[in-house]
């Protein structure tokens, strides 16, 4: 896959590239930007396929592995990724912009433990992620879509809880954020109606003091927004 090409498609059942369910935004990309693409794509970008990846593969070191979906800029990645250094992560992003400064940072600073994938979470897990062979899911800042004839374009819908759950390790984790009130309260409910799933906190949870604040969450917070964490593990 060609990640400047402005396009990031699903695959449907045979992998094969289907109509895409968002529209990209393109922009220009800054010089550092287009470099990385060039320096660092081989070493730090997992390309889609319709295949089950050995992680292995792609990381120096066996540990837990982690999957953020829709990591933004990517600073809090990055902050992460290098503090814990003893997990690996694996980042899904289809906007370019943040991609490749994420891309960026990950080559400059030789991040060993974090890879990056520009494709269709929902076929990345599908397609690419075994079953049972995740630790956690980070998913910060999801995009609320607030009118509510929108609300079916929420990425926290029963069918994805279920799929990420199928994912997980026994006792792995799902970790969200938002700031967006009633989708917080909308993510304790999916992730209640999913069997496998179980909320310690009975609701909301308390925020992880290794999570970085997020430029999302400071905008957020500017405009005094409540931000709601939820925590979930797999039985």
């Amino acid at each position: 896959m060609d990640i400047l090409n402005g396009r990031v498609d699903k695959a449907d059942e045979n992998g094969k590239r289907a109509v895409r369910s968002f529209v990209l935004r393109k922009g220009k990309l800054s010089q550092y930007q287009l470099d990385a693409v060039e320096k660092f794509s081989d070493r730090y970008v997992i390309p889609y396929k319709n295949g089950f990846i050995d992680y292995n593969d792609y990381f120096e070191k066996d540990q837990k592995l982690i999957i953020e979906i829709g990591f933004g800029n990517g600073t809090s990645t990055r902050e992460m990724s290098l503090r814990m250094s003893d997990r690996n992560f694996i980042g899904i992003e289809v906007f370019l912009n943040g991609f490749t400064k994420l891309l960026h940072q990950a080559g400059t600073d030789r991040i060993e433990n974090l890879r990056l994938i520009r494709f269709d979470a929902v076929s990345v897990l599908n397609d690419m992620i075994r079953d049972e062979s995740v630790d956690g899911f980070h998913i910060f800042f999801p995009d609320p879509w607030p009118k509510k004839r929108h609300h079916k374009r929420r990425l926290i819908q029963v069918p994805f809880a279920q799929l990420l759950a199928r994912k997980l390790k026994k006792g792995g984790y799902i970790y969200c954020v938002t700031d967006w009130e009633e989708y917080a309260y909308q993510m304790v409910e999916v992730f209640d109606a999913v069997e496998q799933l179980n909320n310690p906190y009975g609701g909301f949870a308390e925020p992880a003091s290794w999570r970085p604040v997020t430029v999302f969450e400071k905008k957020g917070l500017e405009k005094e927004y409540p931000i709601n964490e939820i925590w979930v593990e797999k039985k």
